[in-house]
């Protein structure tokens, strides 16, 4: 059944939080104004769904028997607020694309271990695949299990790792049970949406870059069939670097050949002579670039992206532009990656890159839905290309507004708010507890050494580190750091405390089994620390609402800072986070994402979603910082 118009904006106004649980959304205004900014759509009576043929020829593809190219733009869901799919989708079509290519990540609809959640806000995929539908387009899907999309842990369940033997995108039993069972779960929603039921989705991709990862043929296989097994019935795809090892290793006979990306016909020539008798096409040509914490932004030119779709248009050939929108990586969803060192630093094998929370990426659609020079360029290049064909008009933006500062005042700490210890001789990493995400306080008292150099093995990936409640500095990861010096100190038990954040699974290459906190062991000039207290953080929605307030005077770091702000017409807002140094921030109980000093990010996306007339409450954690600062909202992500 398609849905109208009224049906679509009467499911908008109820929706879930990130932990699965449906609560009304915090207002109506917006997403009703957002849908009124657009054009008209159809009546809400059902219509017969037009049947459709999509098929894979010797070199091109084949919509009702006749050559199609394939003009794609990654949009994924859970990356944007719901209310915002119709309008994003229609700035792809404006653009002069037909299909959305999309992720589907495992680990945000698997909302706990065996109960999987397709139904609630964001989670709705078969909504969007409506959406995608009514508004003309096709659908590229892109299932994984595995994902990358600087996702945490390219988007495989966290809870696997409890696993201390776990291999994965293999057949390692307790990962391909797991896998299958999201499969199936999955396969359940996908089916009736396949151009061959009536839906839009034209193809599915095996796997994803594959060839980078392993050469499991079996696996591969395996994954062939289980979705044959599951009624999945339109053709695959495979998507690699245009390499001969990864595309050995990557590509599947008879799926069509996906390039990361195809910017020369030499890569199509090479996947021809590897994989003949089935379509090639770009599957992620990129018009932008991810950014890691401490970089610049990443820029790729309009020059660049024109010179390369220029290329495809004039060669007939099929792409996905990887991203067109990428909107946001809210909560902890942010991911990171690793290269290894050239030389072993303290025992440290590789580098970590977390990434930082907007998904921006350069986009020709900004973060907050807004076109770009870039957007406008490559507009005009595909149009020149589409004889007689008329684009859709550019739908209008949605609403952004600037906040005046927001006064905030300490509210409670983390340390009025521990929870129940575990008791431990030696420290393990956060998922060995069960917690995959937010803070872990490791805590133990010193005998026998009581200062000097206090090494951490394999820390991450953020760390502070107290002796007797005094802060006596930081450990970072991304600095290739593990160790800190201890001071000599008059107590005679001194009592040790290493406050540990997760900073995102990494998300791609060798290093993906990526465990968080202390996880091996802690050594003081060489004696390993026995006996410890552990104390979970995992900074749940829920849990950070529940916080009462405290008047015990913040001595150290880790401190809840609490504002309050009213607005008579919400509309998107970016937050600055200027004034602050670590942390996290959490809207009306929906959590932003990470902030950090170092930058390049200052801002924080808030959709208009999560805020409501009347009064709103901001909630910051920061790490360094106890002194509350003003907070302001601002139009865009930068000036």
């Amino acid at each position: 059944m398609v849905l109208g118009a009224t049906a679509v904006r009467e499911r908008s106004l109820h929706a879930s939080s990130y932990d699965g649980t449906v609560k009304p959304r915090t207002t109506h205004f917006l997403v009703l104004l957002s849908f009124l900014l657009l054009p008209a759509v159809s009546p809400t009576v059902a219509q017969p769904k037009a049947r459709h043929a999509f098929a894979l020829g010797k070199d091109d593809f084949l919509l009702d028997g006749r050559p199609f190219q394939i003009r794609g733009g990654e949009i994924q869901p859970n990356r944007v607020p719901c209310e915002y799919w119709r309008h994003r989708i229609r700035m792809a079509k404006a653009m002069g694309l037909n299909t959305i290519a999309s992720y589907v990540f495992w680990s945000y609809h698997e909302v706990e271990e065996g109960r999987f959640d397709f139904k609630t806000w964001n989670r709705d995929i078969g909504e969007f695949f409506r959406i995608a539908q009514e508004e003309g387009m096709w659908v590229f899907l892109r299932p994984g299990p595995y994902c990358c999309a600087e996702y945490d842990f390219g988007a495989i369940p966290t809870y696997l790792l409890r696993d201390p033997e776990l291999k994965i995108r293999c057949m390692y039993p307790r990962y391909t049970q797991a896998a299958e069972r999201y499969l199936r779960a999955l396969a359940a929603v996908v089916k009736p949406y396949q151009i061959t039921e009536g839906g839009p989705i034209l193809m599915i991709q095996l796997e994803n870059e594959y060839g980078s990862y392993a050469n499991d043929r079996i696996y591969m296989k395996w994954l062939h069939d289980l979705w044959r097994k599951l009624g999945i019935t339109v053709p695959f795809a495979t998507g690699d670097g245009a390499t001969p090892h990864m595309l050995e290793a990557g590509s599947w006979p008879g799926a069509a050949v996906g390039l990361d990306p195809g910017s020369q016909l030499s890569h199509w020539d090479l996947a021809r002579r590897m994989n003949p008798g089935v379509p090639i096409f770009s599957s992620e040509t990129y018009p932008g670039w991810l950014t890691h914490w401490g970089e610049k932004w990443a820029h790729v030119s309009v020059e660049s992206i024109s010179k390369e779709v220029r290329f495809l248009m004039d060669n007939g050939k099929s792409f996905s532009l990887y991203v067109v929108h990428g909107g946001t990586s809210f909560g902890f969803i942010a991911g990171a990656n690793a290269d290894p060192l050239p030389e072993s630093q303290n025992g440290i094998a590789s580098s970590f890159m977390p990434d930082v929370t907007s998904y921006d990426y350069d986009s020709p659609i900004t973060e907050q839905g807004r076109p770009t020079p870039k957007y406008f360029a490559l507009r005009d290049l595909i149009a020149s290309y589409l004889k007689g064909e008329k684009l859709a008009e550019v739908a209008k933006p949605i609403p952004a507004l600037s906040i005046p500062p927001i006064r905030l005042e300490r509210f409670t700490t983390i340390w009025d708010n521990l929870p129940s210890p575990v008791k431990l001789v030696q420290p393990k990493p956060f998922e060995a507890l069960g917690q995959y995400q937010g803070l872990m306080l490791y805590r133990t008292k010193l005998t026998g050494h009581k200062s000097g150099r206090l090494l951490m093995r394999n820390l991450h990936d953020y760390a502070l580190v107290f002796v007797d409640g005094i802060l006596i500095g930081s450990v970072d990861r991304r600095l290739n750091q593990n160790s800190i010096m201890l001071p000599k100190t008059e107590s005679k038990e001194p009592v040790l405390e290493i406050l540990v954040e997760a900073m995102g699974h990494i998300n791609f290459g060798e290093f993906i089994i990526d465990r968080k906190g202390i996880t091996d062991r802690v050594l003081l000039n060489n004696m390993t620390l026995m006996n410890w207290e552990t104390f979970g953080f995992p900074l749940e929605e829920q849990w950070v609402q529940s916080l009462k307030r405290t008047t015990t005077p913040a001595a150290r770091p880790g401190v809840f800072l609490k504002g309050h702000f009213r607005l008579d017409k919400p509309a998107d807002t970016f937050l600055d986070m200027t004034g602050y140094r670590k942390g996290y921030v959490w809207v009306n109980g929906n959590n932003l994402g990470r902030y950090w000093e170092i930058g390049p990010q200052k801002r924080l996306y808030c959709p208009a979603c999560w805020l409501k007339p009347g009064d709103n409450e901001i909630v910051v954690l920061d790490l360094h910082q106890a002194e509350p600062k003003p907070i302001a909202g601002h139009e865009k992500l930068d000036d």
